[in-house]
């Protein structure tokens, strides 16, 4: 028999959810019979498969020591790459500048070098990360940002900050802002596209169309013009993203005429030849807390506002070098 203390990070989540975590050796079928079986406790009572987890409570196992083995002590992270940009940090969160080519999660061909597992040994080396002590928690990424684009990314360092952030950004009340080149120049200063997008799964790509279809989903993109480069026919354009989906940017501005310039997917491979980009400029640059009450510990980012003042594209655009 084993007993846990239930501690801030492993609090506010289901039984069945933090025994998985904690436990992955333990057949899921098996966890519901010991729960059933009163083999897995809470404070010295039966326990319920939904029972949400407080701070201090004790839950105890009854089952055996095979399924408590921990892994080996050296964690995969530790071999991922020191780097990291930086934009800001406090006890909560942090909100790293992504570069372009850098992988958030892994995938089935980058394991090691991705953002999450650079973060992970970042706080691991500084002694806010200690997976021994950790029954189920792990940092982790409040968004994401496609491998060839660059911008801002936020991370969790406990799970109440996870917890809260995830809330918030289903309720939109974090703001990003995006900044983008795009071939042609764009006749009016301010506009909001609006249309419907329908995604391919196999081919992982999108259709924007300016009437609904089966299985569409609305989108809205709001845009402001920077500034403009007659000489080479692209425009600088701020953009907002009033619906969040899947290559949103990307497939809405070719949808009328104005590819992002480097875009191999949506874009037109002989403008992008002509300018020897083979990545597309897109870079979410900007981040503005607009929380609400439900905020809690979080709080205090309220009105807050941060940017990534070096985005490599603007610079070369200002000096007519694109």
């Amino acid at each position: 028999m084993k007993s846990f203390i239930i501690k801030e990070n492993d609090a506010n989540q289901r039984l069945d959810k933090f025994i998985r975590k904690g436990m992955p050796n333990l057949p899921q079928s098996l966890m519901y019979k010991y729960i059933r079986k009163k083999r897995i406790k809470i404070n010295g009572k039966k326990a319920e498969i939904s029972t949400m987890l407080k701070v201090g409570d004790q839950v105890d196992m009854y089952i055996n020591d095979e399924f408590f083995e921990k892994p080996e002590t050296r964690y995969d992270f530790t071999g991922a790459p020191s780097k990291l940009d930086i934009l800001y940090e406090d006890d909560n969160i942090m909100l790293l500048d992504k570069k372009a080519g850098l992988l958030c999660h892994p995938d089935d061909r980058e394991y090691v070098d991705t953002l999450i597992t650079r973060i992970k040994k970042y706080l691991y080396e500084k002694g806010e990360y200690r997976p021994d002590d950790e029954n189920s928690f792990t940092p982790a990424l409040v968004n994401r940002i496609d491998r060839n684009t660059g911008g801002i990314v936020i991370a969790a360092k406990n799970a109440a900050s996870l917890r809260i952030l995830n809330a918030q950004m289903k309720k939109r009340n974090l703001k990003k802002m995006y900044l983008c080149v795009v071939h042609g120049i764009m006749e009016r200063n301010d506009g909001l596209l609006e249309g419907y997008l329908t995604k391919d799964e196999k081919k992982n790509t999108v259709r924007v169309s300016k009437k609904y279809t089966d299985g569409a989903k609305e989108i809205r993109t709001k845009y402001h013009v920077l500034d403009r480069d007659n000489d080479n026919d692209l425009s600088l354009v701020e953009v907002e993203l009033l619906t969040g989906r899947t290559h949103q940017i990307r497939a809405h501005f070719a949808s009328i005429g104005h590819p992002l310039l480097g875009d191999g997917k949506y874009g037109t491979n002989k403008l992008n030849k002509e300018f020897g980009y083979n990545k597309q400029f897109l870079y979410s640059y900007k981040l503005a807390f607009v929380l609400d009450e439900e905020a809690e510990s979080l709080s205090y980012l309220t009105g807050k506002n941060f940017e990534v003042k070096d985005v490599w594209f603007r610079r070369e655009f200002k000096a007519g070098n694109i």
